[in-house]
């Protein structure tokens, strides 16, 4: 009976793999399993080191190899003890040359062939099909690698996993590495971005397994119900426009369910599709855009091919878009979306309507003195059927002539005109109405088919025939362009509405978004959004195959600020569309201003964490330093003679220097409280100075106090004056005075061998007085030397 394999997994060196297999290892072996460490790497860490415990390990086998002695794991030695339960690390590890395996998890495999459970810790990275990705996330190629296969076969895996910030805070405090590796790890393979990505590997490669598993247990027990263990959504696509307004639904729901897109097109395997659609191609980039899968099936049934591949992949979502089938084709052939529905038993069948427009074109202003804008498809057919309208309507009542008389069959034509103006507005009316009075003076005025009028009378009616169909054309274009101007006032308020609608409900949106709207809106051909980088200008956003790429090649442009301009190509807008661009170029700068404030965010947030491992590193830096110092200062202590001495003062000064520059990141950090209140200046001074040699104090009487920390106060002075008497300062004076609102307290150093400002003194100074919102200023002194200025604020009285 082989023995069972238990892998602990981990996105990355460090996460507590080994600390969580001990920590179980002491687990079992407390409910009385036989448990045995075979072999552990602790790397020098002590919390793993503490997890050993009573745990009974076994010495490793020594390999000599190019004159040296390598230990490795004893599978023999494991073989003759046979516990129940064998606790080895790095299964990825490659074995000295020579032994009896190449690779650690053959000499595991050895051991679970003989009915031993092993227990085992692997990184990510070693796995074989994900190296390359992690090569490409890292820049760091891992050579040791082991089959997935090995791992997938495991009875069980656990993931240990720690957040990137978490991981690399314990970078920072040394508790991975030794401290002279730490910030090239930080800076490099531990960066908070590749520990991320390593992490969602890890979440995917172990999700992929789970899946797998559960898709041989239905296999094995006949199950072809889907189980909504995960939402997968599979949307159905023919190649219809419709389907991109699909694919980004279905998106939208997957993102909210953390669930899979899968778009399907099935193809019928009866000869008849021999193209692809055209529109399939966009759909598919589309779909790998949006993280989702394409998938091509084939089936004589379309609606039953969709189905059995959505229950193949357990799909709990079937997206359809409306049918673009006609009626009598439904008769004849059935509705997919019908049998779609009756098919899927189980699993969710949504069906789309068709997607109302989303975006108004709003349309151009009519022209003043001019005819309304009719569509041109609308002018050609009334030039068209207008004056051959009115003339075959003349033929056709020539007949009943003496029935109708002039007045009547003028009548009807008129109306002929008036649908003609209606058409297609105020020119094809013009040549409707001269049409229909040469047609009325043929056909209906005597002498009989001629265009001489013989009588007075008819020649008044065709008069006023055309009179009043000038007027009742003039009439209908007025009608016309108001109705021109109503939709637009119409179009104009509902984008106005919806650009401040959106702007309530979810702030301003991304750039690009809002360029494309507008050139939808206006209808523009291209628009852009150019930002000046020096000589050269950089499109930040672009909409349109047309987008201008400089200023110059655009029909319009707008000042957007800070060096950014909207550029438009197209038709040239009117005064109104200029006063409808207004809220647009508004909504343009706001989403600049945002996402300058998001990139200024941001910049702070990796700001105050790389402030934040700084000062943790700082903390495991002192921790590491007082050890040895305070380890030279015992040793000098023992020394006789001026060098002991010498050597115990700067032992000390070292000491002193660690805690400022600790205390000092802590305080940056806000983990160190700054208590300001009115203090004292002259005792703190003398407090500050005392005790040490050549160091004059002078300070007027009746000084006023200051708000400060008094214990930050005096270690600010001490700092100054260590630096001064590091630096070989033959004398030191110390005045005060008040300037204005603030009281200034001169440090003078006569003799100072340093240039002003060198050493570490006066920067823990400088940290600890601005802390106190003063400020710290160094500059030569009268007479030679250096002069330390430190002011802060006077103290209310």
């Amino acid at each position: 009976m082989s023995g069972k394999l238990r892998v602990f997994l981990g996105a990355a060196p460090g996460v507590g793999k080994t600390y969580a297999m001990l920590r179980e290892g002491r687990r079992l072996r407390g409910e009385g399993v036989d448990v045995v460490v075979g072999l552990v790497e602790t790397y020098g860490r002590r919390g793993t080191a503490e997890q050993l415990g009573d745990l009974p390990v076994l010495p490793r086998r020594a390999v000599p190899y190019r004159g040296t002695e390598q230990s490795e794991l004893d599978v023999d030695a494991l073989l003759a003890r046979r516990p129940h339960l064998a606790l080895v690390d790095e299964l990825a590890h490659t074995d000295v040359p020579g032994g009896r395996h190449g690779k650690r998890w053959q000499d595991v495999r050895e051991l679970l062939d003989a009915g031993i459970d092993v227990a085992t810790t692997l990184n990510i990275q070693h796995l074989e099909s994900l190296n390359d990705v992690v090569e490409e996330i890292t820049g760091v190629a891992q050579r040791e690698t082991i089959p997935d296969e090995v791992v997938r076969a495991a009875d069980r895996i656990e993931l240990v996993d720690l957040s990137p910030e978490a991981l690399r805070t314990r970078m920072a405090r040394g508790e991975v590495y030794p401290p002279d590796r730490i910030d090239v790890a930080l800076d490099h393979y531990f960066r908070a971005g590749n520990l991320g990505a390593l992490r969602e590997l890890a979440l995917l490669w172990l999700a992929d397994r789970v899946e797998e598993e559960l898709a041989d247990y239905r296999a094995r027990h006949g199950i072809r119900a889907p189980w909504e263990t995960k939402e997968r959504i599979v949307v159905g696509l023919n190649g219809a426009p419709q389907g991109e307004h699909l694919i980004r639904r279905g998106a939208r729901t997957a993102s909210r369910v953390h669930g899979d897109l899968i778009g399907v097109h099935v193809r019928l395997d009866d000869g008849t599709a021999l193209h692809e659609p055209p529109g399939l191609a966009a759909q598919r980039a589309l779909l790998q855009e949006l993280r989702g899968t394409f998938v091509e099936v084939s089936g004589g049934d379309v609606a039953r091919t969709l189905v059995e591949f959505a229950r193949t992949e357990s799909a709990t979502q079937i997206l359809l878009g409306p049918t673009g089938r006609s009626r009598l084709r439904e008769l004849l052939h059935g509705s997919v979306i019908n049998r779609v529905i009756r098919l899927a038993g189980p699993i969710d069948v949504r069906v789309l309507p068709p997607r109302e427009p989303g975006l108004l074109t709003v349309p151009p202003e009519p022209r003043r003195r001019r005819p309304a804008l009719v569509p041109l498809r609308r002018r050609r057919l009334a030039w068209l059927l207008g004056p051959a309208g009115v003339v075959a309507l003349a033929w056709a009542l020539s007949p009943l002539r003496h029935q109708l008389g002039l007045s009547g069959v003028l009548l009807c034509l008129l109306l002929a005109v008036a649908g003609t103006a209606r058409l297609g507005g105020l020119l094809p009316a013009a040549g409707a109405t001269a049409a229909g009075a040469l047609a009325a003076d043929y056909f209906f005025t005597t002498p009989w088919h001629s265009l001489t009028v013989e009588r007075g009378a008819d020649l008044a009616a065709l008069l006023l025939f055309l009179a009043v169909a000038a007027v009742i054309a003039h009439l209908i274009d007025g009608l016309t362009r108001r109705s021109q101007q109503a939709g637009r006032a119409r179009a104009e308020a509902a984008v106005l509405a919806r650009l401040a609608g959106e702007t309530v409900e979810s702030g301003p949106r991304v750039l690009p978004d809002l360029v494309a709207e507008l050139r939808q809106v206006f209808g523009l051909d291209g628009a852009a959004v150019l930002v000046r980088t020096g000589a050269l200008w950089q499109p930040a956003a672009a909409a349109g195959a047309e987008a201008p790429l400089r200023p110059d090649e655009a029909s319009f442009t707008v000042d957007l600020g800070d060096g950014a301009v909207l550029v438009l190509r197209g038709t040239p807008l009117t005064e109104e569309d200029t006063r409808l661009l207004g809220p647009y170029a508004t909504q343009l700068k706001l989403v600049r201003e945002r996402e300058r404030l998001a990139a200024r965010a941001a910049a702070a947030e990796e700001l105050a964490r790389t402030d934040a491992l700084h000062t943790a590193l700082l903390d495991a830096l002192g921790r590491e330093l007082r050890a040895p110092v305070a380890a030279v200062r015992r040793e000098a202590g023992r020394l006789p003679g001026p060098a002991g001495q010498r050597i115990g003062a700067e032992a000390a000064r070292m000491e002193r220097v660690v805690a400022d520059l600790v205390d000092l990141s802590r305080l940056r950090a806000g983990a160190m409280p700054v208590v300001l209140r009115p203090t004292a200046v002259a005792e703190v001074v003398r407090a500050a100075a005392e005790g040490v040699p050549g160091v004059r104090v002078d300070l007027a009487p009746g000084l006023p106090r200051v708000l400060a920390d008094p214990g930050l106060l005096t270690r600010a002075f001490a700092d100054v004056l260590a630096g001064a008497g590091s630096a070989g300062a033959a004398e030191v004076l110390m005045d005060a005075g008040v300037v204005a609102d603030r009281v200034e307290v001169r440090v003078t150093v006569r003799g100072d061998a340093t240039g002003p400002g060198e050493g570490a003194g006066p920067v823990v100074a400088r940290g600890f007085v601005e802390a106190m919102h003063g400020e710290l200023a160094v500059e030569p002194a009268a007479g030679g030397g250096t002069a330390y200025v430190i002011a802060l604020a006077r103290a209310p009285e």
